[in-house]
Order: C-alpha cells, then structure tokens, then sequence
C-alpha cells in the first residue's frame, strides 16, 4: 500500500503567505521560502505554493520566490496560480518546480491539460478544483456524520466548480469536471473544500470521497483541518491519497511530526 502524504500548503499573496477562512479574511502568516525551509526540516512529503490572486490580477507567476524556494528545499514542489500556457509550465518546471497546479486556466480552455500532459507528462499535471456546495448546505458539525457519497441512504450531493481564487463560480459540476480532468491527462486531483477552507472543522468527506470515486488518479484532501484526528479521518473515511492543510501547520498548532506520528500509531501508513 502507498504511504499517505501529507502536504502543507502555502497560499501566497504579495509575496508573503496568507490564511483565511473560506478564501477571505486573509491574515499574513510569514515569509515562503523560510517556512518552505521549515516544512523541508519537518519532513513533510510534499509542498505546494500557491499565488492566489495571480489569475484574477492576470499577471505572472512569482518565479523569483519558486526559484529560491527550489534552492533551499529538497522534497517535490508544486506551484499554482496565474498560469495561462505551456511557456508558464515550461517556466515553473524549468525554476525548479515539479509540479503544476492549475484551476482558472484548465476550466477556460480544457485542451490545455490534454496539450501539458502530453508536453511534459501527467505526472507533473495537478488539477486544482476549488469546489463549493450547492444549495447553502454549509459545514456540516464535528457531532454530526457526513453523508457518505456511496452510502444508499445519502441524499445526492452537488458540488460547482470555482476559479480565480474561489472569486468565479463556474456552473461545472465538480464530480464531472473531475472526470473529464482524468481523462484529458491529469495526474493528480487537488481538491479543495471552500466551505470547509480555514475552518478547522475536518475535512469534507462526503465531497472527497465522491471525488475519489469517480477517478482512478490520486485525490489529495484539502481545508478544513484542525486537529490530529481530522487527517485520521480523512484517510480512514474516504479513500484519498493525500491530505493538505495550511494554517494549523503555519501557525504551530500542529507539527507534521505529530500528524505522521499519530497516524502511525493509528496504522495509517505514512513515511516517517
């Protein structure tokens, strides 16, 4: 069985990183490169960056802070934001990062994730899917059971797809839009729940267990995540790959020690 990951993620405005709740209210939470170098000492399995306001400004991507953080940091990168083309893939792969993540661009023109794929392998292809629930649903609360997406009894959940940061709603279903990723090349889902995002109240597992039931590509779990048994939870409830957080990790509330360490103890397979 592969190892579970664990991903701290760094969304990044005006080249300092920022936390919010539900993508507003956006705080400063430090410098990229020095927490990269922190995240690189913990041992994390990943990172990813993220230049959340890059699409809705439409301007580049920040290749000097990607560029330094690949000097200093030895485990994959990925980088997303305010990428438009195969040049702003060959651009990032090229300073250093070894994987794309991209969301606005992907929704407006699909092809695009046929055309990198197969430019520079789906391996280094994540698509971002900012996904938010139909209907004011809302969070569901910690005393309360998600509804699982296979379960019988479940009523049927809907979920659209957002771009520019969470600012666009799309009209795409997210479990569709899911799909057609796949088959356009994808090879990698970054999933995020923006009803969940910041609020430390678990991740949404209804939505990333339908997610990863309607693709056979990994599925990393993103926002919501707020104590130990949240990434427990996430991996014994659904079947994702990988678990994202941000603000627990950057704000010392919970070491990437301490989650690895606690799912071991859980006999969640992870790399220590």
């Amino acid at each position: 069985m592969l190892a579970k990951r664990i991903i701290p993620c760094l969304d990044v405005k005006d080249g300092r990183v920022v936390k919010g709740v539900n993508f507003l209210q956006l705080k400063d939470a430090g410098d990229p490169v020095e927490i990269a170098k922190l995240y690189n000492k913990e041992r994390a399995d990943e990172i990813v960056f993220l230049d959340i306001t890059a699409s809705f400004e439409r301007r580049p991507i920040f290749l000097d802070v990607v560029k330094k953080t690949a000097e200093e940091v030895f485990m994959p990168l990925t980088v997303g934001g305010g990428i438009k083309n195969l040049n702003d893939i060959r651009d990032l792969l090229n300073a250093g990062t070894d994987k794309v993540s991209i969301n606005t661009a992907a929704v407006l023109n699909p092809n695009l994730i046929l055309e990198s794929s197969r430019a520079f392998g789906s391996q280094c292809i994540v698509v971002a899917i900012d996904a938010k629930r139909a209907g004011g649903a809302g969070v569901i609360s910690r005393d309360q059971s998600a509804p699982m997406a296979n379960s019988a009894s479940a009523p049927r959940e809907h979920w659209e797809v957002f771009t520019h940061g969470g600012r666009t709603p799309t009209g795409r279903d997210v479990l569709q839009w899911a799909k057609e990723v796949e088959t356009l090349g994808a090879g990698e889902i970054l999933l995020t729940s923006m009803d969940y995002d910041g609020t430390k109240n678990g991740f949404d597992l209804s939505l990333t267990e339908a997610v990863c039931q309607a693709v056979n590509i990994p599925v990393i779990a993103s926002g919501g995540a707020g104590r130990l048994e949240d990434f427990y939870n996430v991996f014994a409830k659904t079947t994702a790959d990988a678990a994202l957080a941000a603000s627990v990790f950057h704000y010392g509330e919970i070491s990437i020690a301490q989650v690895k360490n606690f799912l071991k103890e859980k006999s969640v397979e992870v790399r220590l």
